[in-house]
């Protein structure tokens, strides 16, 4: 419903890779093979953690925001931020060059995963020494110098995914490869709630007040800074006890596989996506979120906006943990067929439906706190239906989607291809999320309380407004523009796309390859 999810759910949305093992798998049911994780508990111990690392960077992303919200930023920089989530959806673009470069001596994975790591951890320090001038002690901050820092630290983190993904494939033994996506799922779900729901939580005063002191304090139990220092300090005592003490093992992914160098596999992808299917697909996947994005990328920071508290949010976002683990599980029965794109589009109405109601809840928000500030029980109850009904009809499309990508995608090329296609979904969100934000402000009309010729378009106007003991007030919000919009176009697009998506699930498989044996002679 909220950022809470689009955010928190950026691990899912924007880092798909994670469900392609829960997808083949139950497209071979009739294949049983008995795994054993005898010898490996070890190795899924490191992934696990490894995943955890990698999503604490996204939890603080989506922590941010969050934050900067309180400033009264405009939503216009809240979009310039959203930037900064950017890598995760893009990492196809240096991939290769991450599979194809390495010192074979130190190892194949820990060639990146080593420097990476240590440059994430150094780079939480530097934030650390700074975030306070930056961001918390000032009541105007430099959004776009926030921006290019995370954006930094997300480059950073997308390509130590890289590198813990393909190191995945190696590490564990062969019978046991299908605990990797179990360890980037729930690995990743874990940083992300270490980086946001526990961080927000504990550095609110009021949640600490509430629930975990007897004596009240001005401040939480974190502070941002100390939280980019423990991390930091994380990072590079981990790193380097891999760098010591984990040695990569000297084989090849697959023996039949076909590993090509960094000119064959762009070439690759480059014939891929001129497969008159692949084009097709593409359009869909970089239009499908348009529907949904005002609600996904705006309404919690709305309902912030007209007064709830953010780390109640927060304790939404940890109370949906479970629901975000099992969802997957429960609904990938449903997709294990030879046409799981008929859940996707069964999810759709459904999903601008709900798109709706929420939209409404955040238009009644205000009529559900009292003078005193104190939300009403009954609103949260309401929050947590809606949350609850979006992530259903969110995970439905997610996983059948996934589920669709596995049957299409080539397996003499590893996860090329699969990589390829979940890069166009995530930025297909990414892109639709920032361009929902970006608008926000600009369907939005003010108007100063004691000048209606003042728009407060501008800091100008704003200050002028002030300076006449006047308010600027919203005429017409944005949100609910954008939302009626989004929602129409959802419905258009749905009504056009939906025949197409049906045809393009009948096609047989060898519409989505491309005869790979021709890049090994290139």
């Amino acid at each position: 419903m909220t950022k809470v999810k689009s955010r928190s759910s950026m691990a899912l949305e924007k880092n798909t890779d994670n469900s392609v093992a829960i997808a083949k798998k139950t497209d071979s049911k009739t294949t049983k093979i008995k795994q054993s994780i005898v010898g490996d508990r070890c190795n899924i111990t490191i992934l696990m953690f490894l995943y955890t690392l990698q999503g604490v960077p996204l939890g603080l992303s989506a922590a941010i925001p969050i934050m900067m919200q309180k400033k009264h930023i405009t939503y216009k920089e809240q979009a310039e931020f959203s930037f900064s989530t950017w890598p995760f959806s893009l990492k196809l673009l240096w991939a290769p060059i991450v599979d194809s470069i390495f010192c074979a001596k130190f190892g194949r994975r820990k060639t990146w995963l080593v420097p990476v790591q240590y440059l994430i951890g150094l780079f939480l320090l530097f934030l650390g020494m700074n975030i306070n001038e930056w961001l918390i002690l000032t009541e105007d901050p430099n959004t776009m110098f926030l921006t290019l820092m995370f954006f930094c630290l997300n480059f950073l983190a997308a390509t130590q995914d890289i590198a813990v993904d393909g190191w995945a494939l190696t590490m564990l033994r062969k019978e046991n490869v299908g605990y990797a996506s179990t360890c980037n799922s729930v690995g990743q779900t874990l940083g992300v709630f270490l980086g946001y729901v526990v961080f927000i939580t504990l550095e609110s005063a009021s949640f600490c007040n509430k629930w975990l002191r007897a004596i009240e304090s001005p401040e939480g139990l974190l502070t941002l800074q100390g939280f980019l220092y423990f991390w930091g300090f994380v990072f590079l005592f981990a790193t380097t006890l891999v760098a010591i003490f984990k040695h990569e093992k000297d084989q090849s992914v697959e023996a039949d596989h076909h590993h090509l160098n960094i000119v064959q596999t762009y070439k690759l992808l480059g014939d891929i996506m001129r497969l008159p299917s692949v084009k097709s697909l593409s359009i869909i996947l970089l239009t499908a979120k348009v529907g949904f994005s005002a609600v996904d990328a705006v309404s919690s920071l709305k309902i912030i906006d007209k007064g709830v508290p953010k780390d109640d949010l927060a304790m939404i976002g940890l109370l949906i943990i479970p629901l975000q683990i099992i969802l997957p599980v429960l609904i990938s029965k449903y997709t294990s067929g030879s046409k799981p794109m008929n859940v996707y589009l069964k999810s759709i109405p459904y999903r601008l439906t709900i798109g709706v109601i929420i939209t409404i809840l955040v238009h009644f928000t205000p009529s559900f706190i009292n003078n005193s500030g104190h939300v009403s029980m009954f609103y949260y109850m309401l929050v947590m239906i809606s949350f609850f009904l979006h992530q259903l009809t969110l995970y439905s499309m997610f996983v059948s989607v996934m589920a669709f990508f596995a049957r299409i995608s080539d397996p003499k090329i590893g996860g090329t291809n699969m990589t390829l296609l979940n890069t166009l979904t995530n930025l297909g969100t990414a892109w639709a999320n920032t361009a929902a934000l970006w608008m926000t402000d600009f369907l939005t009309f003010k108007q100063c309380s004691t000048d209606s010729m003042n728009t407060c378009s501008t800091s100008s106007e704003n200050s002028a407004c002030e300076s006449n003991n006047g308010k600027c007030e919203i005429k017409i919000d944005g949100f609910y523009v954008e939302a009626i919009l989004c929602t129409i176009l959802g419905i258009l697009w749905f009504l056009y796309f939906s025949k197409i998506i049906k045809n393009l699930q009948n096609k047989d498989v060898k519409h989505w390859h491309v005869n790979v044996k021709k890049y090994s002679l290139l």
